[in-house]
């Protein structure tokens, strides 16, 4: 032992900590060994054209044992106990220590090995290297799941172990050279099979076999591409659907919008609007969130597809971020002006109710005023009548002309407000415009009669002397007045519509004008009572035959008070009315100032939080991580304020309610603050979105935190109006900033073309931050390729130029290798056999360099 020490043999004799020195003793385990060694070294030396008899004798002059191993110069003679523990050492060292699976020590990734390959078959279940392996079906197991040709795996049963074990003996040593190294009565009629021996024959299986590792190293290489191949479609289905249904929606919702027929009433109108506010309120806000998300998405993929090296994702016709983008333009197009339409309906629908109104009112005093009207100046009375009754007549019928002129103001008035609600497009226009008709007929018809029957007096005017101007004068007077009373009761009583403080003022200041007017009405009052009480005492004096009626008017003294005493009850209803209206335009300015308020902080609050956001998006603080993290604290922030949005909302709804349509104390509307809260939330995921992506292509490209801030520094430098892009000299700025050599020669301008070719495929003169570190890392990106993935599925299928569906679904897991079968299409080359698949075209779709 002139090249070992015995510390050195002591190595050799515990390779393992598990190694046993009692076992030199056994003389079973001894005669194992010697025949599991004998087998091992004759496998080994066939080719040297020698063999091993007897270990002690062959071994004797060291010969064979330094052609088989060349590290060994000489061995101690006949000693049996050194010779079988160097024999377990040089069997570990050469045949066992080399097997590595998923990083585990030699015997456990042997073990792990054998355990991966025997799992599909029934009964087996192996937990080591001694009685896991005494029914033989582990053996056949392996041999069966490489080379299923050489043994009927389904006619072997666990209850005859020596049938097992020697079938497979006999097939290792036959069709996969391997000697048999263990006896199966030995391993049968031992309790505890040796594991040495039984770890050693089983690393020859692993060695015969080990082609087919690198076959599961090709099927876990095409797994994995596949896998990412069916998430990016999984996506892309995602991305068509959500796009589908959201489209679908602005289909049915624009036509809606762009509904502008008016109804006819106001409880119909009011209605609409209050859909409008469900509309703006319920329905879009979660349509804004799947539009943003949907944007997302859309970036995500194609940031992945990317990180795969991929093609980009082009979404069906009419499904592209754009044509959604086009449709919500569409939308918002239609939406825009909606409710200012509605509102205008509402307030048409206001003023013509209460047009309306005054209409049926004036119509119908001017119907009681000429109700027997035409009657009285067809009566023929002045035919008999004497001579002081037909003067009497005539100066009735003068009173009655003045009391006609006075009329006309009325008449006019009610033709007039026919007209506006005919060009307000009144519903019940046609009813209006009848009765507006029959008016106007009949009182030019009173007209015409009221002339034939002045002409009959005239003549016969020569006939009367006598005048009663008492009477006369009576008659002059009370139909004025009586005029000026009717037309303050109907004053008094006509409706208002204010929406202003200021209006309620004017009116209120009207009504105290006209409070004022009162005194003097009621001396003239009291004057024509003055000359009824004149004309009665002549009537009483002189026994004048007048039957105490005035021949020249209708309006009698009892007439004129009550009309008085009610223009007196009407005035206090009057001021109560105002006075309620007063309070009604308090309560509104109140609402407005309340409104305001609100309106005032929001607005300012939401435009510095976009402008805090720019900051954030170009700001460089701590980790992708850290500003991931800050950003999505502040969308919570964000998120949070949305019950001050909500109550804004429920002012808003309070003012229209009220029937408010303008503010003067801000110039922020509803709309404003919900389009700017829209924009708010969308500018927030679109920034985390950015981050994510960044964080996504950091780790899959590999660069360090410290590249990632420079690269961003230096994109920040040069984007000096801070909008996120930067332009093609700033671009080439930021290039040479890095390192790059474009110069303005020929050459770097073809250099520099070439990259903003990658960086703005679409030619839009911008660089995005994303495509800027998608160019700095993709030179470097360590991504798989069509070569790469070919490759592995020509281990698959044994180098040929095509693959079997036998093959697949033997070497691939069954929903995978179901989606190649799917996809690959058949191949035609001269070499080509039934069912044969052609893998090639297939692997280079999956990287788009040709159609899946």
């Amino acid at each position: 032992m002139d090249h070992y020490d015995s510390q050195q043999t002591n190595d050799y004799m515990q390779p393992e900590e598990d190694w046993d020195r009692d076992l030199l003793l056994d003389p079973a385990w001894e005669k194992q060994q010697r025949k599991t060694f004998t087998a091992w070294c004759n496998s080994h030396l066939r080719k040297a054209g020698t063999q091993i008899e007897n270990i002690e004798e062959d071994f004797r002059d060291g010969l064979k044992l330094m052609l088989l191993l060349e590290v060994i110069s000489e061995i101690v003679d006949g000693n049996v106990k050194m010779t079988l523990g160097m024999i377990w050492t040089i069997i570990l060292r050469f045949a066992i220590q080399d097997i590595s699976v998923e990083e585990t020590s030699a015997k456990e990734g042997l073990l792990l090995w054998c355990q991966r390959k025997t799992a599909p078959y029934k009964n087996v279940n192996i937990q080591n290297f001694h009685i896991s392996w005494k029914d033989g079906l582990g053996f056949c197991a392996l041999i069966h799941r490489h080379r299923p040709e050489l043994i009927d795996y389904g006619k072997l049963r666990k209850d005859d172990p020596l049938t097992n074990l020697n079938t497979a003996f006999d097939v290792a040593e036959k069709y996969l050279d391997i000697p048999k190294m263990l006896d199966a009565e030995d391993i049968v009629g031992t309790a505890r099979p040796d594991e040495k021996a039984i770890m050693t024959y089983v690393s020859s299986f692993y060695h015969a076999f080990s082609g087919a590792q690198k076959a599961e190293t090709a099927a876990n290489r095409i797994c994995k591409v596949l896998a990412v191949n069916q998430e990016n479609e999984r996506l892309m289905e995602d991305y068509e659907k959500l796009a589908s249904d959201l489209l679908e929606w602005i289909r049915r919702t624009i036509p809606w919008l762009e509904n502008r027929l008016p109804e006819n009433t106001m409880h119909a109108m009011q209605q609409k609007l209050e859909d409008f506010r469900d509309y703006r309120r319920l329905h879009k806000p979660p349509k804004v969130q799947e539009k943003c998300q949907l944007e997302i998405n859309f970036n995500t993929l194609q940031t992945k597809l990317r990180l795969s090296n991929r093609p980009a994702f082009t979404p069906s016709e009419g499904r592209m971020v754009s044509d959604i983008n086009n449709a919500w333009g569409c939308l918002e197009q239609a939406e825009k002006g909606y409710e200012e339409w509605l509102l205008n309906e509402i307030r048409r629908l206001e003023r013509l109710d209460h047009l309306a109104e005054k209409f049926r009112q004036k119509a119908s005093i001017h119907e009681a005023w000429t109700d027997g009207k035409e009657a009285m100046l067809r009566h023929k009375d002045y035919e008999t009548a004497t001579l002081s009754e037909i003067k009497a007549l005539l100066k009735k019928h003068e009173a009655f002309e003045s009391d006609l002129a006075a009329h006309q103001d009325r008449v006019e008035q009610i033709a007039a407000i026919a007209q506006e609600l005919n060009e307000l497009d009144y519903y019940d226009s046609p009813s209006v415009n009848a009765r507006c008709q029959r008016i106007c007929d009949q009182w030019d018809n009173l007209g015409a009669l009221t002339q034939k029957r002045r002409e009959a007096l005239e003549r016969t005017e020569k006939l009367l002397e006598t005048i009663d101007q008492l009477y006369l004068e009576y008659a002059k007077r009370a139909a004025p007045f009586n005029n000026w009373m009717e037309g303050a009761m109907e004053d008094l009583q006509d409706t208002f519509i204010v929406h202003t403080i200021e209006e309620i003022q004017g009116l209120t200041t009207a009504h105290e004008q006209f409070k004022a007017t009162l005194p003097d009405a009621d001396k003239e009052r009291l004057a024509i009572l003055g000359i009824h009480n004149e004309v009665s005492k002549i009537v009483q004096t002189y026994h004048v035959n007048m039957a105490g009626t005035n021949p020249y008017t209708t309006i009698t003294p009892q007439e004129i008070n009550g009309k008085w005493d009610h223009v007196r009850q009407l005035v206090p209803r009057r001021d109560q009315a105002l006075m309620e209206e007063h309070a009604r335009q308090q309560h509104n300015e109140r609402l407005r100032k309340q409104f305001a308020a609100q309106a005032n902080v929001i607005g300012p609050w939401i435009q510095t939080k976009m402008e805090e956001i720019g900051r954030i998006s170009i700001e460089m603080h701590g980790t992708l991580e850290d500003q991931l993290s800050h950003l999505r604290q502040y969308e919570k922030s964000i998120v949070n304020y949305k019950p001050k949005i909500d109550q804004l909302e429920g002012d808003h709804q309070l003012i229209q309610e009220a029937l408010i349509f303008d503010n003067k104390h801000t110039n922020y509307t509803m709309e404003h603050i919900r389009v700017g809260w829209e924009q708010l939330l969308t500018t927030i995921a679109r920034t985390i979105n950015e981050v994510e992506n960044q964080i996504l292509t950091r780790d899959a490209k590999g660069i360090s935190q410290e590249q990632m801030n420079e690269f961003r520094a230096s994109f920040n430098h040069f984007d000096r109006d801070h909008s996120g892009t930067l332009g093609p000299e700033e671009f080439k700025a930021c290039l040479i900033s890095l390192g790059y050599d474009i110069g303005n020669d020929p050459q770097g301008e073809a250099e520099f073309a070439r990259i903003m070719s990658i960086v703005d495929p679409n030619r839009l003169g911008v660089v995005t931050f994303q495509a800027f570190i998608d160019f700095m890392s993709r030179e470097t990106a360590d991504t798989d390729t069509a070569d790469q993935v070919m490759a592995s599925f020509k281990i698959l299928a044994g180098d040929k130029n095509y693959i079997t569906v036998d093959e697949l679904r033997r070497e691939l897991p069954p929903d995978q290798a179901e989606y190649c079968i799917a996809r690959m299409a058949p191949y035609t080359g001269p070499d080509a056999v039934p069912g044969a698949l052609d893998y090639m075209s297939f692997s280079t779709a999956l990287y788009g360099e040709s159609d899946l």
